[in-house]
């Protein structure tokens, strides 16, 4: 039978959420409590993977296991073994078809920029001190959602079919005095958000125009792009499935 496991989790401690042979990741941590908990070898396969320190609000996975009676307890059970800074919010049985990372529609990603010094988002959000034009970043936002390409975003020498993306929604907003970056699209290339806030900021800053933005898109070029942010605020906050998977 296939499970879906829904949970959250603060990345700054985590090497990702890709196991890794040298470094503690969120999917060794989640396996080996299933494994634990359900006393046989559990195999967990991701929505997507979430680089070094990059938090989620929202992720899935998906696994294979006999049938689980208690799904609830499974749950609490999970909960308590899990560090503090991992969350299940639910483990869901659906169609054996159904697959965490190819099923997903859309992804949602949101980065945090600070204005003020704050302790408080010290590991959570990145602290910009300087003046952003936030009318400006916005303009130059929407010119991501008449472009499909996104090869100049990407990690340099990262094996990918294609560097299509749909972007659906690219937009600036004051969220409490959080200054929230929120992009959703049918997928993203590695790196991609962090280096498009890198981008927008070059604009917000005065470094770059809106027009640039396109120059930079249309040259396939990462060294083109603006740097790459800090992961510390970056959240991957939605996946949404089609209804058809759940049972």
């Amino acid at each position: 039978m296939r499970y879906f496991v829904a949970f959250s989790y603060l990345g700054e401690q985590y090497h990702g959420w890709q196991k890794q042979p040298n470094a503690i990741t969120v999917q060794e941590v989640l396996e080996d409590a299933f494994s634990k908990l359900l006393r046989e070898k559990v195999s967990l396969m991701g929505a997507g993977r979430t680089d070094a320190g990059v938090h989620a609000k929202q992720m899935y996975a998906h696994f294979d296991f006999s049938e689980i009676k208690d799904l609830k307890n499974l749950e609490y059970r999970l909960n308590s073994l899990l560090p503090q800074d991992i969350a299940v919010q639910k483990v869901f049985e659906t169609k054996d078809e159904a697959h965490a990372r190819f099923d997903a529609s859309s992804r949602t990603y949101e980065y945090w920029i600070v204005q003020q010094k704050n302790p408080f988002y010290t590991g959570h959000a990145y602290y910009i001190k300087y003046p952003l034009d936030v009318e400006k970043m916005n303009k130059a936002a929407a010119v991501l959602l008449e472009h499909t390409d996104f090869e100049c975003f990407s990690k340099s020498n990262t094996e990918v079919n294609t560097f299509l993306c749909d972007i659906r929604e690219a937009y600036w907003e004051n969220k409490n005095g959080v200054l929230v970056f929120t992009i959703t699209a049918d997928r993203f290339l590695r790196n991609m958000v962090r280096a498009i806030v890198g981008t927008l900021l070059d604009v917000g800053l005065g470094k770059s125009e809106i027009n640039s933005v396109k120059a930079i898109i249309k040259s396939k070029n990462r060294c083109k792009a603006g740097v790459s942010v800090p992961a510390k605020g970056l959240y991957l906050t939605k996946v949404l499935y089609p209804e058809k998977l759940y049972k």
